[in-house]
């Protein structure tokens, strides 16, 4: 009963039930600011613009909202292909509960992550952290906590280095920056709260990866498996002061077993042939690379809807 309860809630939650019709479909995102917002809201608009009736569906984070997806409540869903592994195997924050109809409909741009700080700070590297206000605790988005440790673990720290700073999201962290509350926040690279953490402090400074080598990154890997360090140019995002190296790892457009083949079919379509649409909502998704689109999903599996549109494309 308990379980029927907390799905119903997060039914009214998303504003979306299972009985809509047919012809709209939504896709679950993080909550405004964030990047899935952002991401979600580019993929929208360039559904509705090839024709599939699409609404965005805000939540606190993918790790609320992937088991409704999985129950067919809704049909699309913006998270990194980690969490996605995570909840398809009950790994993780999903501690034995495994989600097996989870499906991939396209592999998007990476998602470039970093922990940022006053521009005019003394923390010059993730090394300078140790001992400061830490954002910690994401009791609402899991998925941070080991993004967090996987960064540290590039410098030799750990969590237990910092002065925690409890917060339940990372826009939540955010804000505790900006207030002051904290030195540094965790976020992704063009997300629309970075550029508003930005603004408010006078400049950020985006803390690099300062050695990108093979050790480093299995390091990092032990926390958070899909890891992978991705150059970014000085001056590319709010924080990136210098050509450096950064945390990343792919990210997905997912959806569930029994979601209508054209349905996915569609929205794989729209991806594909929607990047200028997408890029005029969301800058980042310069980086999308539609050849790309099928890439390797690891454990994951990829919708029949999307592998007819790829085979249709040529996508190998």
């Amino acid at each position: 009963m308990r379980k029927f309860i907390a799905m119903a809630a997060l039914a009214a939650g998303l504003g979306f039930a299972a009985s809509a019709s047919a012809q709209v479909v939504g896709i679950a995102t993080s909550n405004p600011g964030s990047l899935f917002h952002n991401i979600g809201t580019a993929v929208a608009n360039a559904a509705n613009q090839a024709g599939l009736n699409t609404t965005i569906q805000p939540a606190t984070s993918p790790n609320q909202f992937i088991p409704f997806i999985n129950s067919g409540g809704i049909e699309f869903g913006v998270a990194n292909l980690q969490e996605v592994t995570y909840a398809l195997e009950g790994k993780g924050w999903f501690n034995g509960t495994a989600f097996p109809n989870l499906r991939v409909v396209a592999m998007l741009m990476p998602l470039q992550e970093a922990i940022f700080v006053r521009k005019d700070s003394d923390i010059k590297s993730v090394a300078d952290l140790k001992g400061k206000r830490m954002v910690d605790g994401y009791t609402a988005q899991n998925t941070i906590l080991p993004q967090l440790d996987a960064i540290y673990s590039t410098a030799g720290l750990t969590r237990a280095d910092m002065t925690p700073v409890y917060v339940p999201s990372v826009v939540e962290g955010a804000n505790a920056f900006i207030a002051g509350e904290a030195d540094g926040f965790i976020f992704a690279h063009g997300a629309a709260k970075v550029r508003e953490a930005d603004a408010a402090v006078g400049g950020l400074r985006a803390l690099a990866i300062d050695n990108p080598t093979d050790e480093t990154l299995a390091k990092a890997r032990e926390h958070w498996p899909t890891a992978f360090f991705s150059h970014m140019k000085a001056g590319s995002s709010p924080g990136v002061l210098e050509d450096a190296a950064y945390f990343a790892f792919p990210q997905v457009i997912f959806t569930h077993a029994n979601a209508s083949e054209d349905a996915v079919y569609r929205m794989a379509k729209a991806i594909h042939e929607g990047k200028e649409a997408m890029v005029a909502t969301f800058p980042p998704f310069r980086a999308f690379d539609p050849a790309a689109m099928r890439g390797d999903p690891g454990v994951s599996e990829f919708h029949p809807g999307a592998i007819r549109f790829f085979e249709e494309a040529g996508l190998k």
